[in-house]
């Protein structure tokens, strides 16, 4: 099986339309805009009182949080945060801020949106730096948790959808740099 971090960087676009050819569909456009309708409304229930700050993390949490925002019929702010413990490599390190929320967090809710839960290191250090900054509650919605036993105890608080543990792309999450726009959640074929 291919996890996240077992391949090395992409090198060309021809790799990547190839490996976009032989994907495996693993949730279509329909089914992942269902899922996002069923987050939207878990988030509504949840914080459509709460007056929350949206931090979108990014990249990854850019096409979720796009697609998730004019779903969420309430008064809210939007604001982002960029933070990586990849930086260019294909296995984590430390969390590496490249940008910090420009509002103040202080007494506030906020609600992460990001890509995918894989082990949750990095969410969850995000997590803790919100609260550090002053967040008086911190959710998180994911539109993919990766199914497998290397997590940490990070739970998100909102999931769209689960995958197998398998290298996925689409809907925010890339292949090497490339696939964050694929019409749906594909996964690296097996078959090579």
């Amino acid at each position: 099986m291919f996890t996240q971090t077992d391949l090395s960087p992409m090198t060309t676009l021809a790799e990547a339309s190839a490996v976009f050819e032989k994907a495996d569909v693993l949730y279509t456009k329909l089914q992942v805009e269902s899922a996002l309708d069923s987050m939207a409304a878990q988030i509504t229930a949840a914080l459509g009182d709460k007056d929350p700050i949206v931090l979108c993390i990014m990249l990854g949490g850019l096409v979720p949080a796009g697609k998730l925002i004019d779903r969420l019929v309430f008064p809210l702010q939007l604001n982002y945060v960029h933070a990586t413990r990849y930086d260019g490599a294909t296995s984590g390190g430390d969390l590496r801020w490249v940008a910090k929320p420009e509002c103040s967090l202080q007494g506030r809710v906020v609600l992460l949106v990001d890509d995918i839960l894989d082990e949750g290191l990095t969410l969850a250090a995000i997590h803790q730096a919100c609260l550090a900054l002053g967040a008086d509650r911190v959710y998180s919605a994911v539109l993919v948790e990766k199914k497998h036993d290397r997590k940490n105890d990070y739970q998100a608080s909102f999931v769209g959808l689960e995958v197998e543990d398998r290298y996925v792309f689409g809907y925010g999450m890339d292949y090497k740099g490339y696939l964050r726009n694929a019409p749906g959640i594909y996964a690296v074929s097996d078959n090579g």
